[in-house]
């Protein structure tokens, strides 16, 4: 719009006014305070005379109407409002940066809780041949010729993964909860953990209602296997 005042400008005042402030307003001020020309170049200017009263904060303002030139304090009051409006702009900014910072360390101290949580209780500690009894165990009922034991199957090893994600140091009240949890970085398995999971609610909310065959459930086994193998959960 004809008249208005761009941003550029806008800011390139509030740098103009910040410097009459830092670098003509303030000295003259302390000029003014202590009756000395801290230039060091001549005598005191005129007006520029040492006061003999305590100068208070309602005050301010009219003090520095008096000892200032009027061109000085035509551009500390034009000058204010444009300061305030970009400055706390400027402020929101960096709240903005310091919230996202405060955010960013707290994920990273979690996931380092974690890792340092499994690497204080390692799979090797677990009852290893216990384990080993449970996926032979399971790979007996998927290889069998009973819907019911292939059923069984991926409901056991679905266990075992929730478990294995406990170890791992992952919460929540749902295995989804927990697997949405998990950084590709260190889950390389992830997807297959999430499919064969998925196989695993619709046998357990449908039931018998669900027609699974003994090539679909040795997959999904596969797809189990392919995760304890990755974590050396079986050998």
């Amino acid at each position: 719009m004809d008249g208005g005042i761009t941003f550029g400008e806008a800011l390139a005042n509030v740098f103009l006014y910040m410097g009459e402030l830092a670098f003509r307003l303030v000295p003259g001020t302390v000029a003014s305070l202590t009756g000395t020309d801290i230039s060091g170049t001549g005598p005191i200017p005129i007006g520029l005379t040492p006061i003999t009263e305590p100068i208070t904060t309602a005050s301010i303002i009219e003090f520095l109407e008096k000892t200032s030139s009027p061109e000085r304090y035509d551009a500390l009051v034009s000058g204010w409002g444009q300061f305030v409006a970009i400055s706390m702009v400027i402020s929101l900014l960096l709240m903005s940066v310091i919230i996202y910072c405060f955010v960013r360390i707290r994920q990273v101290r979690h996931m380092e809780h974690m890792k340092f949580r499994a690497a204080a209780h390692p799979v090797a500690k677990q009852d290893v041949p216990r384990t080993q009894l449970r996926w032979a165990k399971i790979l007996e009922q998927a290889q069998s010729d009973s819907e019911q034991h292939w059923r069984l199957a991926i409901l056991e090893a679905d266990i075992m993964l929730n478990e294995l994600l406990d170890l791992r140091g992952y919460k929540g009240d749902t295995m989804a909860d927990k697997l949405k949890q998990v950084e590709r970085a260190d889950f390389n398995s992830i997807d297959d953990a999430w499919e064969a999971h998925k196989v695993r609610n619709t046998i357990a909310h449908e039931g018998a209602s669900y027609q699974i065959n003994n090539r679909e459930a040795r997959r999904i086994i596969s797809l189990y296997e392919k995760i304890f193998r990755e974590f050396k959960i079986i050998e």
